[in-house]
């Protein structure tokens, strides 16, 4: 991310509150200001500002999202009055057949979790933000918070539906523990070591 300060100039705090905006756009998970910081290589009294701004810009009426803050993390949400609109769309988009890209992600999940936002997207090439919202609603998988991010899991109706007794029971799932295994290797190393 560090290379991205270069990228921007955030000495207005107008680039600040459009860069943290987008940003908790397309991050779509509750974030700790500490960790904006980190990102944005800037100071913690620039990004409660900027927060504060934002809170504010986006209690206008005219706007359809709202900043949410709970225990010192923040995420964009959609506003309340829109939840009869967002719940039947929601609810139509249920009724379709998954499409390729909730299966390429549903089969990381069973494969390779429990599995962070982070590396499904590494594996995938894009962000899943949507995707995994849509395989949750459906009840396909779930998250369970380790520190301060989600691992996403294959849920008890995905075995169900499957008809599997345990998830170990999938086709080749030895094979693809391995493969998991080796993708991220460091990453289980470092975890190993705390």
């Amino acid at each position: 991310m560090s290379e991205n300060n270069q990228l921007y100039n955030f000495s207005s705090n107008n680039n600040l509150l459009a860069a943290l905006e987008a940003f908790l756009f397309l991050y779509g998970e509750p974030i700790e200001k500490e960790k904006l910081c980190k990102i944005f290589g800037v100071s913690l009294q620039e990004i409660k500002e900027a927060l504060n701004q934002l809170a504010e810009e986006t209690k206008q009426e005219k706007r359809g999202i709202m900043l949410v803050e709970k225990e010192e993390t923040y995420a964009l949400v959609t506003k309340p009055q829109f939840a009869p609109l967002l719940e039947a769309f929601v609810k139509e988009n249920l009724k379709e057949e998954l499409t390729p890209a909730a299966l390429e992600t549903l089969s990381i999940i069973a494969y390779f979790g429990p599995i962070s936002r982070a590396q499904i997207d590494y594996i995938r090439g894009v962000n899943s933000s949507f995707t995994l919202r849509n395989l949750l609603i459906r009840g396909l998988i779930e998250r369970k918070t380790k520190g301060n991010f989600y691992l996403y899991q294959p849920s008890f109706e995905l075995l169900k539906y499957l008809g599997l007794s345990k998830i170990e029971e999938l086709p080749n799932f030895q094979k693809f523990s391995e493969i998991k295994n080796s993708l991220f290797q460091e990453e289980n190393q470092r975890e190993n070591k705390n």
